[in-house]
């Protein structure tokens, strides 16, 4: 099993992200999240069931229709039962890594993952993208 760092730094180094659980709502933390790969210039799809842009950047419906899944790391910032069933997805799509944001995962979440084998790729249990990522991309230079 790979330590958190690895699976944080695996992340990170994914040619292509995406965000569940951005919206238009700028105080909400998936805006927050998405806006953050967007100032670090980096290849970011918003995933949304409704709206058709947020941010200015093109969304998806679902996960299952990001161009390149395998090669996209996703940031899930959603409330626990909707996260459930897009680690379903993302493991039928293999999904190399996911980042679930403080209050995205329950024990249920947690149970999934770990039954599934997703702990190298699933980071869980409080780490936050807005505080880590920087000092993340950095050990990566």
């Amino acid at each position: 099993m790979s330590s958190l760092l690895e699976t944080q730094k695996k992340f990170l180094s994914s040619p292509k992200y995406a965000v569940v659980g951005a919206s238009k709502d700028q105080s909400k933390y998936g805006t927050k999240v998405l806006k953050w790969y967007q100032a670090r210039s980096k290849d970011v799809t918003p995933v949304h069931p409704k709206e058709d842009e947020l941010e200015g950047l093109k969304t998806v419906r679902a996960i299952s229709d990001l161009s390149a899944p395998t090669e996209t790391s996703i940031s899930i910032i959603t409330p626990p039962k909707v996260t459930l069933g897009i680690l379903e997805q993302a493991k039928a799509l293999d999904v190399p890594a996911l980042w679930l944001q403080p209050g995205a995962e329950n024990e249920a979440v947690v149970s999934y993952v770990k039954e599934n084998g997703l702990e190298d790729r699933v980071i869980y249990g409080g780490p936050c993208i807005l505080v880590e990522g920087d000092g993340i991309i950095r050990s990566l230079h």
